[in-house]
């Protein structure tokens, strides 16, 4: 792997972080001239630096340059329209037309400015082929150009290539593929919808590994929770253990998984200990709920428990899942600061102990 190394028990992000309203403005322009792009930067060397004054030991940009952490696929193909979706109101990429790229290196022009202004190591995120399926195909509006969901994800393959290829070249540490709809099948209630949900399951990672494979000089993660974001917004709580799933993540052709840790059902001792061996573990110890406040003491606790069954130089410390899944979301950042001091601080107590 390219770049910096990690010290025992290292700190880290997962993905958003809440945008201040100058950033939800910025963002929502449809072309930007140099002012708006020089303020953006400024905005982002900010929260760069307020995760390194933190203490974290893995940055990432708060993916502020982005609408959605979803809908950037409309950055590196052309086939999508925004709409409103229909179910909620809120704002809804879906493909229409057959995907043409476009030039590659949006993601990656974030990357190069991240590990240009970090002194730390970085992580950028792209959202795994499965889930855009999941989010961005519609059985009406998307019929025309791909007959089928499966369809889709696998044309999404080849700009997600594109990027991690620039990505490399770049020298970022970690890239994350994010995964929630893998992850929902531990939930009786998900699985029931499928009529085979293990294939359902096995067709993600198949499109996870076709997406990352041949690479090198590259650490992979995949990202895993229960939409944290849909139980901020009060809708449906997922839960379950990692078990339904265990065989499907052990295929994950990835080094480093991203997990859940405090929501009902991922603090699973039993499913992480039957987990891969070389596999790095993210364990999310830090609740992202707005308004739940944490400590360091009771972060590095949370560890420890996991300490029971896997080896600590598996172990990343990072919250449970971005602090701000959609855009607009209103999430305090002093909140969030605090949170990721008490990560870094919990990650210290660790060294202290066991390094």
């Amino acid at each position: 792997m390219t770049g910096r190394s990690l010290p025992l028990f290292p700190a880290s992000v997962v993905g958003s972080i809440p945008r201040p309203l100058v950033v939800r403005e910025l963002i929502e322009k449809p072309h930007w001239d140099a002012v708006d792009s020089a303020t953006m930067d400024a905005a982002i060397r900010f929260v760069v630096a307020m995760q390194e004054r933190a203490g974290l030991d893995v940055v990432n940009d708060g993916e502020w340059r982005r609408r959605s952490y979803i809908g950037v696929i409309a950055e590196l193909a052309h086939g999508f329209t925004l709409e409103t979706n229909p179910a909620d109101g809120r704002p809804w990429t879906v493909v229409t037309e057959r995907l043409t790229p476009k030039p590659a290196g949006f993601v990656a022009a974030e990357a190069a400015f991240v590990k240009q202004v970090a002194t730390v190591a970085t992580k950028i995120t792209l959202p795994a082929p499965a889930l855009l399926g999941e989010r961005l195909w519609d059985a009406e509006r998307s019929r025309k150009a791909y007959p089928t969901c499966e369809d889709f994800v696998r044309a999404c393959v080849a700009p997600l290539r594109a990027e991690i290829a620039l990505l490399r070249d770049i020298g970022v540490e970690i890239v994350q593929i994010d995964d929630p709809h893998l992850c929902l099948f531990v939930d009786r209630d998900v699985r029931a919808r499928y009529d085979d949900p293990d294939r359902a399951a096995d067709f993600a990672v198949d499109m996870i590994n076709a997406t990352v494979a041949g690479f090198a000089g590259v650490k992979f993660a995949v990202h895993l929770c229960r939409r944290a974001g849909a139980r901020v917004r009060g809708e449906k709580h997922h839960a379950g253990t990692y078990g339904p799933i265990l065989a499907q993540l052990n295929r994950l052709a990835v080094q480093h998984l991203t997990m859940e840790f405090t929501a009902a059902g991922a603090d699973d001792l039993e499913s992480l200990g039957r987990l891969r061996e070389d596999f790095e573990l993210g364990l999310g110890v830090v609740d992202v709920t707005p308004g739940v406040p944490e400590a360091a003491p009771v972060i590095a606790a949370r560890v420890e428990r996991a300490l029971t069954r896997i080896d600590g130089r598996r172990i990343t410390l990072n919250p449970d899942c971005g602090f701000a899944p959609g855009s607009a979301a209103r999430v305090d950042t002093d909140e969030v600061y605090l949170k990721l001091k008490a990560e870094a601080q919990a990650a210290r107590l660790l060294r202290e102990r066991y390094g």
